[in-house]
Order: structure tokens, then sequence, then C-alpha cells
């Protein structure tokens, strides 16, 4: 396995990922190597769907009242 070394950090950096490890409960090398995994894994791509679902949960959803149009619609002329 490759190793990776990370000079001139500065030290508000390092504490905040010393601090987002132990939110996480792992240590700090393997919080700086899961958000490098994150950010170049292919999957991490988010759909609008998924963000618009995230953020609705975040700040306590929205209660909305929609009625469909069921009525059909026009027949498309070429």
């Amino acid at each position: 396995m490759a190793a990776v070394t990370i000079r001139n950090i500065p030290e508000a950096t390092h504490r905040a990922l010393k601090a987002r490890a132990a939110k996480h409960r792992r240590s700090t090398e393997a919080e700086i190597r899961e958000i490098i995994e994150s950010a170049v894994k292919p999957s991490s791509r988010v759909r609008l769907g998924s963000a618009l679902a995230e953020l609705g949960r975040k700040y306590g959803g929205v209660d909305l009242s929609v009625d469909r149009d069921r009525s059909p619609s026009p027949p498309v002329r070429i």
C-alpha cells in the first residue's frame, strides 16, 4: 500500500482534523484516509433529489400541499 506525507498543514487544520476524527471515533490517520477516499471515489456523485432531501432533513423539512392537475394533456402536433 502506498504512503503519503503531507507537510506544512496549518495547526488549526490539524486540530480540526483531530476533532473530526474524534467525532467519528477513528484515528486522525483513518479520518484523513476517509476524506481522501470520499473525494476521489467515482460513486461519490450526489443526485439532485438526494441532495434536496438531505437539505430538507437538515433544516426540519417543509410540508407542501400540492394538487396535481390530472387532466389529460393535449396531443402533440408535429
